[in-house]
């Protein structure tokens, strides 16, 4: 922290400024986890990870999907608890079987 004097023209007192460098608090991350199941296809998988979490390109679906189908999870996302828990609500509400854990 940076306090600079200065003097103010209130009265003739010195004003003190302080000059705050931000302190970034990071929170966790999470990651959205997508388990895979028998039941959807592939590309019902694909098309909707891409509608639930726009930021996936085809290639990224469908390497997240070829993750759960291969080894039984895939790593949709890590980001925020907020938008964690909507990404997985949300496939969960699309039939898909999805969870959140903290990302290490």
């Amino acid at each position: 922290m940076v306090a600079q004097m200065h003097s103010g023209t209130k009265g003739g007192a010195a004003v003190l400024e302080k000059s705050t460098e931000p302190i970034r608090k990071s929170s966790p991350l999470y990651k959205v986890l997508l388990h895979n199941d028998s039941v959807n296809s592939m590309e019902y998988v694909v098309e909707t990870l891409r509608k639930v979490v726009p930021q996936l390109s085809e290639q990224d679906a469908l390497a997240v999907m070829l993750e759960a189908h291969n080894t039984g999870i895939g790593l949709v996302i890590i980001c925020d608890i907020e938008p964690a828990e909507f990404y997985s609500e949300t496939l969960k509400a699309k039939g898909l079987t999805s969870t959140i854990e903290q990302d290490s």
